[in-house]
């Protein structure tokens, strides 16, 4: 499987890009700031503001179910996949590059395989 940057694609997919993929519509706007039911435990009152997203900060916390994390646990979450799958989704549903990591070349991966230490 090859590998992700994660740190890349939290800097580059944006929680309102998934919040508007996913049709949110927060009860409470504040700047950056927003509330309302949360998309991932199913609030049953559309003015409740159990779910909290700083749109700047890129993050998001539910005060109900207790999830919380950025962008892409929140895709995660909603699409139902582990955080690989749901990267390489969301930068196609989004028409972004899927942030790959270069292979390492033979020499450093026979390096690396030197210092790594007996069983």
């Amino acid at each position: 499987m090859a590998a992700i940057d994660y740190r890349y694609a939290r800097t580059q997919l944006r929680l309102a890009d998934v919040l508007e993929l996913i049709g949110y519509q927060p009860c409470w706007r504040q700047g950056e700031q927003w509330r309302g039911p949360c998309p991932l435990h199913g609030s049953r009152s559309a003015t409740s503001r159990s779910f909290a997203a700083h749109l700047g900060k890129n993050l998001f916390h539910c005060f109900g179910c207790g999830a919380g994390g950025n962008a892409l646990d929140l895709w995660a979450a909603v699409s139902r996949q582990p955080v690989h799958a749901a990267v390489i989704d969301l930068c196609n549903r989004l028409g972004r590059e899927v942030p790959w990591l270069p292979a390492p070349s033979p020499t450093a991966r026979r390096a690396k395989e030197r210092t790594m230490p007996e069983p």
